[in-house]
């Protein structure tokens, strides 16, 4: 989970984590929250909550993503926002589908079940504008390309090329995996729930950004 000055939720986005569920099927699970620099008391109470925290002082959702995966010790690798909008309860029920498929990668779609007003409509377009061009470009499984909920074989990010440093590392990931890697991948449908605390989203600077990255991704 990368977290920038998520003090009001983080205890609890790191309680939602089903440890439990995860060592009934057999998984030893360690939850790891990269801190992008909060000074607010993210750190502490994450870690009073029972997470490892490691910190990336550039900022940047990519930048903190990729130190996460630098830190991550487990051989499947799950993606939460410490916003609480995904459903972690979920992940137990992926990574045994990840398994029992023989997948190496699976991606979540939050525009199936969301609840109402989790996403303004601006930003519905975007995300519909994005992941249009990313399976345009791409040829992409996927129909939320921003997504941030994932489920992956670690081995992958040895032969992935992940340099984004900011919130267009969701769409790349995606783009390596389904597309240069072209390995088995699936999308879940899975609610999403209203954010908890302040977005850090930028819309339309973010959005362009995104956009452009991926013609640059594709030229490249």
């Amino acid at each position: 989970m990368p977290a920038l000055n998520e003090a009001p939720v983080i205890a609890a986005a790191v309680a939602d984590i089903p440890v439990g569920r995860f060592a009934a099927l057999g998984f030893e699970t360690e939850v790891l929250v990269v801190d992008n620099g909060s000074v607010d008391g993210t750190v502490e109470l994450a870690q009073r909550a029972g997470a490892r925290v490691v910190r990336e002082p550039r900022r940047g959702y990519g930048n903190a993503y990729r130190r996460g995966f630098q830190e991550a010790r487990g051989s499947i690798l799950c993606t939460l926002d410490a916003d609480r909008t995904y459903p972690a309860q979920m992940l137990p029920d992926l990574v045994s589908k990840l398994l029992s498929e023989d997948l190496a990668f699976i991606s979540t779609n939050r525009f199936a079940f969301m609840t109402n007003g989790a996403m303004t409509r601006t930003n519905r377009w975007g995300n519909a504008i994005l992941s249009r061009a990313g399976r345009t470009l791409f040829d992409l499984p996927f129909h939320d390309s921003q997504s941030g909920m994932w489920v992956f074989r670690a081995e992958l990010l040895e032969r992935m090329r992940l340099r984004a440093e900011g919130m267009a590392l969701s769409e790349e990931i995606k783009i390596e995996a389904a597309s240069r890697l072209n390995v088995r991948c699936a999308e879940v449908p899975i609610h999403y729930a209203h954010r908890e605390g302040v977005s850090k989203l930028r819309v339309w600077r973010d959005g362009a950004g995104n956009l452009l990255y991926l013609f640059r991704k594709r030229l490249g």
